[in-house]
């Protein structure tokens, strides 16, 4: 079939989608009528407690007075501060994404020895079934690297002889393999695209076992295989800071729903892949990329507050950028005061703009950090505090090490598959009931109407 037929809306399908529309909207007045938690989420923002975890703890309240009160946010990965933990690795010269890694899966800092053992592991399964580049990556290649990155997760159960096998040793070496597998999967497939419909040169390099996850992402990615210390250095951050956020997060939550069905890692992992895609989860650091380069063309003046706020407040009111009435990367579902990880991110982020040349730039994201959220509260009624988010830096950073953008949220999906295989592995452990929730039926019954009568 032509791709211009495949890909056509057609008059009749836009009627038959009006008419679903309207058989399907439902009168928001309901949801408060049946005390609907919409989201899952209180009307005061806080989630629905639907699960228990020993993984990692989100933090942004605490009660004074037997009053809960808006906090700097803080999270923990089994019990230990995350700026404690980069604040360690960093300072003793490693890199943390496989020591971390570890720790998400076992709930135990590992020694050195122990370290070093895992790292083999991870080291020994970077390398995809033969010929699997190219029969697989190479053919009909996305322009979406998240639907590229889906599609190889679930080919690889083609591969594996024991693929629905649900018992923790099986599902674990299921899990330590994508973890290794998902830069050669993301990067090759953009590859792939960039060769095949943009006509750029295809080069695929083979990962080096001897070097870190951040240091083969870049070592793979570039045309040279060269990078500068403090480039893997804060890609390794990027990926500690990214990969676990509780269980509650969309994708993270998606994997328990889907793991307590029983059904195999690939299944469990592609679906993942599919919340993250979505804008609302994982893509918001393009939005934020996006729309620093429209404000940097719009504001004449980038160190002018006045200007700048004009810009902002223009976001607000859907009169700049994508009329959507965002400033993108400001605010998070939890966190009010401040988000830990864009903290702990910043002064690693000033010195890479330092090393880029960039400190205009910086001081541009810096002063739009400062008055964002004066904007935000004095526009919009505010049930909590609003400050900025992991995802105002890290697009910077991306762009600054010169990813491109198809590859930012693949890169967030690298760094998340470890909490994703942490959070099935808790599941599977726990071999809890099947996640149903319940919905209410609004709708009416009716009788059977021959066709003959039907209108």
């Amino acid at each position: 079939m032509d791709h211009n037929v495949f890909s056509e809306v057609t008059p009749d399908i836009i009627r038959l989608a009006d008419m679903s529309q309207q058989a399907d909207v439902i009168d928001s007045e309901l949801f408060t009528r049946y005390d609907v938690k919409r989201g899952l989420r209180d009307l005061n923002g806080k989630g629905v407690l639907a699960g228990l975890t020993h993984i990692s703890d989100v933090r942004a309240s605490e009660v004074i007075d037997g009053v809960s009160r808006p906090t700097h946010g803080q999270l923990f990965y089994r019990g230990y501060n995350v700026k404690d933990l980069v604040d360690g690795f960093t300072k003793d010269g490693r890199f943390g994404f496989e020591e971390v890694t570890y720790l998400l899966l076992f709930a135990k800092l590992p020694n050195e020895e122990e370290l070093n053992t895992f790292k083999q592991i991870l080291a020994g399964y970077r390398s995809l079934p033969t010929s699997f580049v190219r029969d697989i990556i190479m053919k009909a290649p996305s322009s979406d690297m998240m639907n590229t990155l889906a599609r190889s997760v679930l080919t690889l159960y083609s591969y594996d002889d024991r693929a629905d096998d649900v018992s923790l040793p099986n599902v674990l070496r299921q899990c330590l393999q994508l973890i290794s597998l998902f830069p050669m999967l993301s990067i090759y497939g953009y590859q792939a695209y960039k060769h095949y419909h943009d006509g750029q040169s295809l080069f695929i390099h083979k990962p080096d076992l001897s070097l870190s996850t951040a240091e083969n992402i870049l070592h793979i990615l570039r045309p040279d295989s060269k990078y500068t210390p403090l480039e893997a250095k804060l890609l390794d951050i990027a990926l500690v800071l990214h990969m676990e956020h509780g269980g509650g997060n969309n994708s993270s939550f998606t994997t328990h729903v889907i793991t307590s069905s029983m059904t195999d890692t690939y299944s469990v992992i592609a679906a993942a892949i599919g919340s993250l895609k979505g804008p609302r989860h994982g893509g918001a650091n393009i939005k934020v990329v996006q729309m620093f380069e429209d404000m940097k063309k719009e504001v004449k003046d980038w160190t002018d507050e006045e200007e700048v706020s004009d810009y902002l407040k223009r976001l607000l009111h859907k009169e700049a950028f994508d009329h959507a009435g965002l400033i993108y990367g400001v605010g998070h579902a939890i966190y009010s005061k401040s988000d830990p990880r864009a903290v702990i991110f910043k002064s690693y982020v000033e010195k890479l703009s330092e090393e880029k040349g960039l400190q205009k730039e910086f001081a541009l994201y810096s002063l739009v950090e400062k008055l964002a959220p004066q904007i935000i509260a004095n526009e919009r009624q505010m049930y909590k505090g609003v400050s900025i988010n992991v995802d105002f830096y890290s697009g910077f950073v991306y762009h600054m090490l010169g990813l491109p953008l198809e590859l930012y949220t693949p890169i967030f999906a690298i760094a998340r598959i470890s909490g994703w295989s942490a959070h099935r592995m808790e599941e599977l452990a726990n071999n809890g009931k099947i996640i149903r929730p319940a919905y209410m039926s609004i709708g009416s019954d009716l009788p059977y109407e021959d066709m003959c009568n039907r209108l």
